[in-house]
């Protein structure tokens, strides 16, 4: 369909910052992994959208804020950017599973389906990076085809591969 573009959603724990094992709002535990501001210009060089898609279950649990996930997110544009790459849209889910099912969590898929809907995306030509089963699976109900791997992984040799820069 005309009009449609692909776009390259990306976990965030793990994939974009560096994987703790426990939950990362404070700015002094988030640390970006080498090479993501790279990989985001060379994504939006080839014509890709570049969208983040996460859970932050510990709002749901009650540990940290939406102001504290805003305040990271903010701090993750104002790094990009002074190194010249920029996001699109950052989605995430506050839920936990304990406080019963939602959508939006992964492995449910609206929070991709917002985005495909929002920017237009063409799920079919689009990748999700992630380092759970659980991306995969939201991505493949979304259409989106999904590439797991290693926790704080390179980003651009993989885009590389995928072909997709």
């Amino acid at each position: 369909m005309a009009g449609k573009h692909p776009a390259l959603f990306l976990d965030r724990d793990g994939v974009i910052n560096r994987e703790r094992g426990m939950h990362t709002w404070r700015l002094e535990e988030f640390e970006i992994l080498p090479g993501v501001a790279e990989a985001v210009r060379m994504a939006h060089a080839a014509g890709l959208l570049v969208i983040v898609i996460t859970n932050q279950s510990g709002i749901g649990l009650g540990l940290y804020g939406h102001g504290d996930v805003d305040r990271v997110h903010a701090y993750l544009h104002r790094q990009l950017a002074l190194q010249g790459a920029q996001l699109d849209a950052v989605y995430y889910c506050p839920h936990h599973p304990e406080q019963g099912r939602c959508l939006c969590r992964k492995p449910g898929s609206l929070l991709f389906e917002r985005a495909i809907a929002r920017f237009g995306i063409d799920a079919g030509r689009s990748l999700m990076v992630g380092d759970r089963q659980r991306d995969m699976d939201a991505a493949q109900a979304a259409g989106v085809r999904g590439v797991l791997v290693e926790p704080d992984s390179p980003l651009l040799p993989l885009l590389k591969e995928e072909c997709m820069v």
